[in-house]
């Protein structure tokens, strides 16, 4: 069996490949290099950090001009995750954007040792998913339909090809690979090294040991960095700590959700067959076994995910910070907590079971609840950028450093990447929640990655609407920006299981009957996790007016309105209600709540707007109610006119429904009739109760927001972070009404059933030359090529169009074309 040998838990000289030096050759001669002795007293960037992610930083950000980049290193340079990384690469990602970040790391790394002189040991000898299920199949399809968004090469192999690049493989449970060409490893060690030297050669100053030990913000928004050595006065200053970050960012009244993870490896002596071997293997990962595996020099090296249960955090950190001489330290190593990795990894490879065992490394590596770092500007305090919580920072530290080494140059990001937006999480992430978040995150790594995951961890958060207690036994909830919201209502007799898939679930049915209710009779839908803003005073109305794209409304009245970037790029879109002179409730995506929040705040001060700008998100609640009904159910619960004379489309009005005050305004998503109800949080409930009650007559009933999927999709509503983004500009996005001034040769965004044509439907991205109405095209789903037509958008017109059409004598598209009315 695989068997311990002579175990060393340090001095891991083991990261080159047959042909190639070693890593501990070239660290005994970079250390070696004295430190430059100057000081700067003034920095434009300060970095904190000298890990990859931070050298990576600096190296960008002195290449690209910038003068006076700053780098601060509590010991030395790697002390942290860096060092004991295993260095794999990877062009892949489950997502898209942060296939780019790959992308530009391994682009990077190819001519770095061209660029610097210093040899990194990057090796791209391709890597191969495993897929032994079916769903792993189907998984593997569905990537690549998302691999089109960019250039590199991916591909599904059969099993005679994987066993020609991974002779040493059992085959018999093996179905396919999703086969990366560029993939492989790198020496991290000598790869931050090199970032370091390039970075020293643009004119970036290293400095360490420089432990900082008190940032102090200044009202200019300046910082005033301070350690043993000095002080040094910076225009901004970036956290990418490592496993420091929350020590760093306490310095400032900041409870970063990180938590350190014990992630082990082991390295074998040298196999005879794997020395036999004509060339390098390609780095395997084994997805059901949970883990990874490469060619290290002669052996192998092979590193699990333990199971959420196994799996071991460093609380402790948490709880009383890390101890502060820990640097190039490890952990304990412990195979109990591996046995079944092993067993799964020898059954895959045979010649494990007789391979003498020569190192285990088990170092710290820092989680984020949802295993992305969190990059970029922080909300709330001025020009503290934060780069940490990297579960995978040799991957990401090249991309990284780049796309934040443009965002700080440029005044905006090259291209979206919310999902990596540290303001993604609030006060709501409490240290129990990031314990059990990481824990569920680290144990879940290799699962099946299905459309609309849920994860059911540490739910619900404190952040609960008024609503939550009413409905958690009626519906199946989707977590929110720790919101519980319902994503879709169960019948009795209907399956309440949540059952992904990428195929039609057991929720298609039920969404179906939801989309039916809204369009024949009238719906509620909890939207409490809305993002919520009150901007009042003096020049208010010039900050909107500056911020927004769109005309700013009337008082009395709503707009939908784009934050644009400097390049004319969708930075965010909100509604605008403006309430009472120079007083505007500003509304957004869950998601969106403080990264809009942040853009907002920091235009005010860079323009010297006097405004008060409050985060009311959490003391009001909302609900939708729309359909045909929708007017006649709520008239009879306030002596308000709610006829649609009085009461216009895209008006906002202070009444009482139920005597519960609420903020109406009639706009609806879902297109049809309707109203959005703001109301104190502890009114959700009777507002609710009186709603449901009172609608009985017109057969009134839940929806959530899959259903307000499908239905947004018919209206042609584009939207934030799927349709337009950071990546596109309003026109390409189709949002020409709102602004006042590639082969399958594209790409879908946003999809979802029609119920009306009982047709699937679909946003895509396609040449100017295939976008005229009634163009053929094909769409690829789960490796097949299906027949789809291009159609006049909308498919369905919204009520205020049909009945602006009505009153004119005019047919809507209902009307006109009966494949177009409801059938279910």
């Amino acid at each position: 069996m695989f068997r311990p040998g002579a175990l060393r838990l340090r001095g891991l000289a083991l990261r080159g490949s047959p042909g190639r030096p070693s890593s501990a050759g070239l660290r005994e001669r970079q250390e070696s290099l004295p430190s430059p002795p100057e000081w700067k007293d003034r920095a434009e960037t300060v970095i904190i950090g000298g890990g990859c992610v931070g050298v990576s930083l600096a190296y960008h950000l002195a290449k690209a001009g910038m003068k006076d980049v700053v780098l601060l290193e509590k010991s030395e340079l790697t002390a942290g995750s860096t060092w004991h990384a295993a260095g794999l690469t990877t062009y892949f990602h489950p997502g898209i954007n942060l296939k780019k970040i790959h992308y530009d790391s391994i682009k990077l790394y190819e001519k770095l040792e061209e660029e610097t002189g210093q040899v990194v040991g990057f090796h791209q000898p391709g890597s191969i998913r495993l897929a032994t299920t079916p769903v792993r199949v189907d998984e593997f399809k569905y990537q690549m339909t998302r691999t089109n968004w960019h250039a590199t090469e991916q591909y599904i192999i059969e099993p005679e090809k994987i066993h020609e690049m991974f002779p040493l493989l059992n085959m018999d449970k093996i179905l396919a690979g999703l086969y990366n060409p560029g993939d492989g490893h790198i020496d991290p060690y000598s790869l931050t090294m090199a970032l370091a030297s390039g970075a020293r050669k643009y004119g970036a100053l290293l400095k360490y040991p420089a432990p900082v030990t008190s940032l102090k913000p200044r009202t200019d928004g300046t910082w005033d960095v301070e350690t043993p050595q000095g002080s040094v006065r910076a225009n901004r200053i970036v956290n990418a700590a490592g496993f420091w970050a929350r020590e760093v960012g306490k310095m400032i009244g900041l409870d970063h959700p990180l938590i350190p993870v014990q992630h082990q490896y082991v390295v074998t002596a040298t196999i005879p067959e794997v020395k036999a071997l004509k060339r390098e293997l390609p780095v395997l990962r084994d997805l059901e076994g949970s883990y990874y595996l490469r060619q290290e020099r002669d052996g192998l090296l092979f590193g699990p995910y333990e199971s959420q249960e196994k799996m071991k955090l460093q609380a402790s950190w948490v709880a009383h910070g890390v101890p502060p001489g820990f640097g190039k330290e490890l952990f304990e190593s412990d195979l109990d907590r591996i046995t079944d990795h092993l067993e799964a990894a020898m059954e895959m490879i045979p010649v494990l079971k007789k391979a003498d065992i020569i190192n285990i490394v088990n170092g710290p590596i820092t989680y984020s609840p949802d295993i992305l770092p969190m990059v970029g500007p922080h909300q709330g305090v001025r020009n503290y950028w934060v780069a940490i919580g990297f579960g995978y920072g040799i991957i990401h530290a090249g991309g990284v450093g780049k796309y934040l080494s443009d965002w700080i140059l440029h005044g905006e990001p090259p291209f979206d990447l919310i999902e990596l937006d540290p303001n993604r999480y609030g006060k709501w992430t409490t240290t129990q929640y990031t314990e059990v978040k990481a824990r569920e995150s680290y144990g879940f790594n290799n699962i099946v990655g299905y459309p609309k995951e849920e994860r059911f961890a540490g739910r619900p958060t404190q952040r609960v609407s008024g609503l939550y207690k009413t409905l958690e036994s009626k519906c199946s909830m989707g977590f929110h920006a720790g919101w519980e919201q319902p994503h879709w209502f169960y019948k009795p007799g209907q399956d309440t299981q949540y059952r992904p898939s990428f195929r039609r679930t057991n929720w298609f049915e039920p969404v179906g009957s939801e989309y039916k209710q809204v369009m024949q009779r009238v719906g509620v839908i909890d939207l409490s996790p809305f993002g919520k803003f009150n901007i009042k005073g003096r020049d208010s109305t010039q900050l909107l007016d500056h911020l927004f794209a769109n005309v700013i409304p009337k008082v009395g009245f709503t707009n939908i309105s784009h934050m644009l970037t400097p390049k004319g790029r969708v930075y965010a879109e909100l509604t605008v209600s403006h309430q009472s002179p120079g007083e505007f409730l500003l509304i957004t995506g869950s998601g969106s709540e403080l990264h809009d929040l942040r853009w907002i705040e920091e235009a005010a001060v860079r323009g010297g707007y006097d405004v008060e700008i409050q985060n009311i998100t959490d003391e009001l609640g909302v609900l939708g109610v729309a359909g045909p009904y929708a007017r006649r159910v709520l008239q009879k619960l306030t002596s308000e006119d709610l006829s649609d004379d009085v009461f216009k489309f895209l008006q906002t009005k202070s009444l009482k429904i139920s005597d519960i005050p609420v903020t109406a305004i009639r706009i609806s998503y879902t297109g049809e009739l309707g109203w959005e109800l703001y109301h104190r949080r502890e009114d959700s409930a009777a507002l609710y109760e009186s709603i449901m009650n009172v609608g009985q007559e017109e057969g009134i009933g839940n929806f959530g927001t899959y259903a307000l999927n499908a239905l947004r999709l018919e209206k042609a509503f584009r939207a934030w972070g799927s349709e337009m983004n950071c990546d596109t500009n309003p026109l390409e996005a189709g949002l020409e009404y709102f602004i006042k001034l590639n082969k399958v040769v594209g790409n879908t965004t946003s999809g979802s059933y029609s119920y009306s044509i009982q047709k699937s439907l679909a946003f895509a991205y396609v040449p100017v030359e295939l976008s005229e109405v009634g163009q053929q095209v094909e769409v690829e789903l789960l490796g097949k090529n299906y027949p789809a037509t291009i159609i006049q958008e909308p498919l369905v017109l919204t009520e205020p169009t049909r009945t602006r059409l009505q009153k004119d004598g005019r047919k809507t598209n209902l009307e006109k074309d009966p494949s177009q009315t409801t059938k279910l």
